[in-house]
Formats: C-alpha cells, structure tokens, sequence
C-alpha cells in the first residue's frame, strides 16, 4: 500500500466498521495488518502491530487451513480461529476503490465454545445455564456500543465481572476503566471521589484531586450499588451526563470528560423511583440498556460444577483432593437458596475443605446453618413450643427457604402459626 494509505478508502473503511461491528481487523492486499480496533485487540488479548502477517495473529481452527482462504474479492466469507483458549468467527469483507482491490476488513466476534465440562467461560464467570449464556450474547453486543448500560443482579451473580467484559470488548478497552461503589462512601466524600476537588475547598484538601470521572477519561466508570447515590449528587450526575462536563468541589470551571457509564444495584430501579428515592430523569439515562443476571438458585446446574472448581482451586494450593460429595451434601448445596449467590457458594466450599479430611465432602463439612436446616423434630407428632426455636435456626431455615414462611416451618417441622409466633418474639415480623 503506498505511504498514503492513512487517507485511503481502506482507513475510511475501519473508521465506519468500527462503529458498526466494534472488533476489526483491516488487511491490506498483501495479507499483512494495516490497522487493528481496540475492541479487537481486546478481544485477541494482545496488541496487533501494523505489518504483521495475518497467519500470525489467526490460527486456523482445522489443520491444512490457511487464514488467507478466508479472504477472497468477490464475496464476504465466514471461517473459525484459534487464539489462545478460545474460538473466533470471523468475516472477510473486500475493499476496493475504483474498481481496484485495497484490501479486507475482518469482523470479528467471540464463538461460545464449551470447556471439557460442556460450560462457557466468560471474562471469568463460568456456566452451563442458557439463560447466563445469553446474557454473554448481550454483553458482546451492547459493548460495542457507547450506550450506558444498568446490570442488575443480586449481591455474588458478578455485576462487575460483567462491567469489565462491556469495558474489554468496547472500542475503549485501551483506556482506563474505574469502579467506585456509591454505597461504601458518605455523601460528602462521595462527591469528592467521583468530580474531583480544589486545594483547600475543604480541611484536609492539601491538593487538587480529578477524581473518577477524570481519571477515567477515554474509557469507562463503573458506579456499583448506584441506587444508593443520596439525591443531591444524582442532581450532579445527571448534569455530568447532560453536559459532558464535571465541576470539582471547591472549583468553578467545568472540566470536560469522555467516559462511558456502567452502572449496576440489586434493587429495582423503578421502584426506587416510585418510592420517591432516585430520580427518574436519571434512571432513563443510565438504564439505556438493562442487563439481568440470574441468581445462583435460578440456575441450580451450576452448583455442583461450581462447587467443584472451587475446591480444584484450593487443591492447588493445599494437600487435600476432593473427588466427589456425598449424597447427602449434594441434597443440601442443590437445595440451599444461596442469597450470596456464587460469592457465598466461594466461601462454602473454602470452609469445606479446610474442616473436612479426605477425599469425600460430607455434610458435615459444611458450615453450621447447614446442619441447622437439615436436623429434624425430635417427633413428627410433637410440635415444639414458639419458644423452643432457636433463632439461629428459624433464620437459617428462612434463608434456605427464600423468606418463604411456609416452607421455613416445613424444614422446622413447626406450623406456620408456630413460626409466625417466634419471629414475633424475636422481634422479626411486622404482621
């Protein structure tokens, strides 16, 4: 190509399929890289130098294969490589001018690709469940992008994991990426985090500070548990939003910014709204595009699996090997409601192998509110007293049972009534 080429069609070609397509690989008529998108190299996991030749960077999936039968003039084709662990698809789209050949652009994308146990991996959330998959999909999609995006999910279901998959795969994944969780900080130091301060626009403010919004200019801000941000400061943020600008506490100027939005919380956002606590202007521009992850209870295939990589990662540190749970124990993670969601099954399983011995997990290596939940009444016929309920027990069968009352007195054996009588006593029930 000659020297010229930053003018040529070729480069006006991967400026528009980059907005299109978000990871782009443009190859001149030589088979050598020309230029390479951020998302792209995001994508592959390394930087791709100009001039590299294609059978460097794509790694023919079948043997005999060579990447340049991927790219012909006459039509767009479709093929599979390898890059590392996982399996691109990619398509070659030919470029000309005037009627002359300038060269390919490939488009490129993730192909989901089962591990041994037939699951996906996925910027380090691991699954077998379609519905988690799919969100995968979303994620590819929407990151390409400059939409705000909300990701909504119960505390342990990996918002963040997902927060830097959107920032990875994005156009901006060369730039910074910043995560502050709204709900760690009081209001005052709060605003300080996310717009800056002045020298002396408070005691203790020695120096100018540009905080996160200015720090992550040219890449992405993750606000975590966003719901939490008090109101005033949603005032703020949405000014930031409209303007593109942020005013550092104690300044005047507006400073300009590029950043795009990741926000997540474990609440409803509408209800929020409703309930007169988040402003709705504010909730519309950062719930651009929602995305909801499922619980870990939602997709009970995972567990066991999950339990046992987790326990794969602690033998690569200690001496025990856990090959296989007991019947029992499997009733008991399979049933359990997992409010932690995949954070507490984590803790579980790194609670299991330090108390158990051997290569078996038993129940009795789980932590305490499993024994609790599964020890049945002393008779079928008696009824124990409101007062006989512990309320170590009565909490840990509410929580196996999702706060459903009804089932919670089933794995007590108690009534209902019995039940309700208790939490009355504990002070829990507002009835």
């Amino acid at each position: 190509m000659p020297s010229s080429r930053a003018a040529s069609p070729t480069r006006l070609a991967l400026s528009a399929l980059d907005t299109l397509a978000g990871a782009v690989l443009l190859v001149d008529t030589g088979r050598k890289v020309l230029a390479a998108t951020p998302a792209l190299e995001a994508l592959l996991g390394a930087p791709v130098t100009e001039g590299t030749p294609l059978s460097e960077v794509l790694v023919p999936q079948a043997s005999g294969e060579r990447p340049d039968t991927l790219l012909t003039e006459s039509r767009a084709s479709l093929a599979r490589f390898h890059t590392g662990p996982q399996t691109l698809r990619v398509r070659a789209v030919a470029l000309s001018h005037a009627g002359k050949p300038q060269g390919w652009a490939l488009i490129v994308g993730r192909e989901s690709t089962p591990d041994a146990e037939g699951a996906e991996v996925f910027h380090g959330l691991w699954t077998r469940d379609p519905e988690l998959r799919r969100v995968f999909r979303i994620v590819e999609k929407v990151a390409r992008t400059e939409s705000s995006v909300l990701v909504r999910g119960e505390s342990g279901t990996g918002k963040e994991h997902i927060a830097h998959a959107l920032h990875a795969l994005s156009p901006r994944g060369k730039g910074p990426f910043r995560a502050i969780n709204c709900a760690a900080l009081p209001p005052n130091l709060l605003e300080s985090e996310l717009f800056g301060h002045v020298r002396g626009a408070f005691t203790g403010a020695v120096r100018d500070s540009p905080g996160h919004f200015r720090l992550a200019h040219g890449g992405s801000l993750f606000l975590d548990e966003v719901a939490e941000l008090p109101l005033d400061l949603q005032a703020k943020m949405l000014r930031v939003l409209e303007t593109r600008t942020v005013i550092p506490v104690g300044g005047r100027a507006p400073v300009p910014v590029d950043v795009r939005i990741i926000a997540a919380t474990h609440r409803a956002l509408r209800r929020e709204v409703e309930a007169g606590r988040f402003r709705a202007d504010l909730m519309y521009r950062l719930r651009v595009v929602p995305i909801f992850l499922p619980t870990l209870r939602e997709r009970r295939g995972d567990i066991l699996p999950l339990a046992q990589r987790f326990l794969d990662e602690h033998h690569q540190r200690g001496t025990r090997r856990v090959e296989r749970f007991s019947p029992e124990a499997r009733r008991l993670l399979e049933a359990h409601a997992w409010p932690g969601n995949v954070r507490e099954l984590r803790n579980v399983m790194e609670y299991a192998y330090v108390i158990g011995e051997g290569p078996v997990l038993r129940e009795t290596d789980l932590p305490p509110e499993f024994s609790e939940v599964r020890r049945p009444p002393a008779s079928l016929d008696a009824t124990p007293a409101a007062g006989a309920l512990d309320a170590q027990s009565v909490r840990a069968a509410l929580t196996r049972a999702g706060g459903n009352r009804t089932e919670a007195a089933r794995l007590l054996g108690v009534s209902r009534v019995t039940l309700w009588r208790r939490l009355r006593a504990l002070g829990e029930t507002t009835d």
